[in-house]
């Protein structure tokens, strides 16, 4: 029987562009799973086009801490209504425990977002530039999905994988490494709250507009894990993503890639947990 992995694209509803770039993908059956940022505008008008693939594919929040604005006020983390950097928010949530209650609240309105304009809970939770491994955010991430969810109903995106498997890949070895590194311990405290995590983890990307996109989602299927997730970052450019977000010129690449995309031993599919 052929192995399945998880592929999911980041960043639904950032942008037009990116979210109507992922519904093209999900039509063509190149997709098997997105994560939505529910504080961007976009999402209540566009949930009801990603609704149709539920059951199709795996829908989740993409937990969103860093980019653009919160959906309700956050004096401390975001005192003009902006979010931070990621290189500010990383302390700014160790060193503070009212950074910390802001956090754990913008968390349950992310979530109470997703399901009041899904009609549904969440298949999975993951986080924007990684930030729901963070110390002082994971413990607030995985308090909310146990308090929330039945054990077993909702997955969290663990984003580590085995020295040996970043090294064979060969792709952005250095951020994998370090990704890696700060989600030390997310499975085993997600397992002790009942919340399954997928096993392997691939998609880190340079981001450079000259590197073949294909041959990089060919290595990130080199020594897969028993549960594997491959992210990926499409979308259209418009001058909203420009304005937003540094990560522009590869997105339309990867667009491209995907829509060609034909693994060799793997099939693309939902999640299963590893037995």
């Amino acid at each position: 029987m052929t192995r399945s992995f998880v592929l999911c694209a980041d960043d639904f509803a950032m942008t037009e562009g990116v979210s109507r770039s992922i519904l093209e993908l999900l039509a063509a059956g190149r997709l098997s799973a997105t994560g939505a940022m529910t504080n961007r505008p976009h999402w209540p008008r566009l949930s009801g086009e990603l609704a149709a693939f539920s059951g199709r594919a795996d829908l989740g929040l993409h937990l969103n801490l860093t980019c653009a604005t919160p959906l309700s006020a956050m004096p401390t983390v975001a005192p003009a209504g902006v979010l931070p950097k990621l290189g500010e928010l990383a302390p700014l949530a160790l060193r503070s425990s009212a950074a910390r209650a802001e956090i754990a609240a913008e968390i349950v309105r992310q979530l109470d977002a997703f399901e009041q304009h899904l009609g549904r809970t969440p298949d999975f939770v993951d986080g924007h530039q990684h930030v729901h491994v963070l110390p002082g955010i994971r413990h607030q991430v995985l308090d909310a999905l146990a308090a929330r969810y039945p054990a077993g109903s909702v997955y969290l995106r663990d984003p580590s994988d085995s020295l040996a498997a970043i090294r064979a890949r060969g792709v952005a070895i250095g951020k994998a490494l370090t990704v890696a590194g700060l989600a030390t311990g997310l499975r085993r405290a997600a397992a002790r709250r009942g919340i399954p995590t997928n096993r392997g983890f691939s998609g880190f990307s340079p981001f450079d507009p000259r590197r073949d996109f294909a041959d990089d989602l060919t290595a990130f299927l080199v020594q897969p894990g028993p549960a594997h997730l491959v992210m990926c970052h499409p979308g259209h450019v418009d001058d909203e993503l420009i304005a937003l977000d540094p990560v522009v010129a590869t997105r339309p690449f990867e667009h491209a890639a995907l829509l060609a995309f034909a693994p060799q031993g793997l099939r693309i599919g939902r999640f299963a947990p590893a037995g």
